[in-house]
């Protein structure tokens, strides 16, 4: 199968996560932080090492400011319920995912009050409209790197800018560039980014994490289980602990830390410029096939390894189907869990689209057999 749906998991994984989470289940199957004996220490130290390395490849001052989880879906709602208070005003934008548009909505019901700033498919959110929309109630922003349907960059460096020149808390979801863009959450002002484990970063399906600034106070999402501080009635205030409640996925977090060092000893810009060729190889080629529409920025502005696109006459997932029983590609039809996104393109109410996600363990002939797969499934319907 050719696998062209690296935004939803990565499909391909470097040896050395296999193999290290082939070792930790057999070897250090003991629970972290909970126990003295050697497998349980082994297990710690897996842990210890996944922090570090993602400590180190976003820039986190201390890696006590990362904590784990099982998704980033769990980072942003721990994100975005730990810092919501009552009377919060809360800015977002259109091109967020729902584990943002969901949290918000229900704090919505609640009674906080939630701007969506319209995003242009181009370049994302516009920083001096964000500016605008700042009220003195608003105390939490929060926007996604790059679209998960379009492949929109928004220029976290100039959001994060207005946000702290603002004294505002600035949640970033770097599900999509989290291993394939250059983060440092020092530089580019980020007060909190939430990441996956399973996508760019390459590890296991139920992994994740979060970033906070030390000086910033989250209230957990779950309490209790923490194995440290226990005779305390409340949850501990010491990170990452107050917000690691219950056994963590040592495996996953052991392949986790592999594929963190596949990507810093690769370069990450290494594999950011091979994803922009396959990308470029897939717009190119799109972009000449009669009936094709994209849904992506155009040529010459930045965007991630991500676009979307429809076929006149054609269902989108019909084409997904097509895809998969007669070419052997992977790829993603629907509405990708983002709705903003979908209303603002006006394909909510279509079917969605097809969506195409190329990764780094993609090679060039993948692009061009989906491309040539795309050309035959219109000219059959044409």
């Amino acid at each position: 199968m050719i696998y062209l749906d690296n935004a939803a998991t990565s499909g391909k994984k470097p040896e050395s996560v296999y193999r290290a989470v082939d070792h930790a289940l057999r070897n250090c199957s003991g629970n972290p932080g909970r126990s003295g004996h050697a497998v349980s220490l082994a297990a710690g130290k897996i842990v210890s090492d996944a922090r570090l390395q993602c400590a180190r490849l976003f820039g986190a001052a201390d890696p006590s400011e990362i904590s784990f989880g099982s998704n980033t879906t769990m980072a942003l709602n721990t994100a975005i319920y730990g810092i919501a208070r009552t009377g919060m005003h809360i800015i977002t934008s259109t091109l967020e995912h729902n584990s943002v548009a969901r949290p918000l909505e229900h704090l919505r019901n609640l009674g906080l009050e939630v701007t969506i700033l319209p995003a242009s498919l181009d370049s994302g959110v516009d920083p001096d409209e964000l500016k605008k929309a700042l009220r003195k109630e608003t105390g939490l922003i929060v926007m996604t790197h790059i679209s998960n349907v379009t492949g929109t960059v928004n220029d976290i460096a100039a959001l994060g800018a207005v946000a702290r020149e603002a004294g505002i808390p600035f949640l970033v979801d770097a599900a999509q560039s989290a291993g394939t863009r250059s983060i440092d959450v020092q530089r580019d002002q980020i007060d909190m980014l939430a990441f996956p484990g399973h996508k760019s970063l390459l590890g296991p399906q139920g992994t994740g994490g979060l970033y906070i600034r030390s000086s910033l106070s989250v209230e957990p999402l779950t309490r209790g289980g923490t194995g440290s501080f226990s005779e305390l009635p409340e949850q501990p205030e010491r990170m990452p602990d107050r917000l690691e409640s219950g056994t963590l996925n040592v495996p996953g977090l052991a392949g986790l830390a592999e594929g963190i060092r596949f990507i810093l000893e690769t370069g990450v810009d290494e594999i950011e410029k091979k994803e922009r060729a396959l990308r470029a190889c897939v717009f190119e080629g799109l972009s000449g096939i009669p009936g094709v529409t994209l849904y992506t920025p155009s040529a010459g502005h930045d965007a991630g390894n991500v676009l979307s696109f429809t076929m006149d006459g054609i269902d989108s997932a019909e084409v997904s189907a097509i895809l998969d029983s007669a070419f052997g590609i992977a790829v993603r039809s629907g509405l990708h869990c983002a709705p903003y996104t979908h209303r603002m393109l006006g394909t909510i109410h279509t079917g969605g689209t097809i969506r195409v996600s190329p990764g780094y363990f993609n090679e060039m002939t993948d692009a061009e057999s989906f491309v040539e797969a795309i050309r035959t499934i219109q000219q059959e319907n044409a």
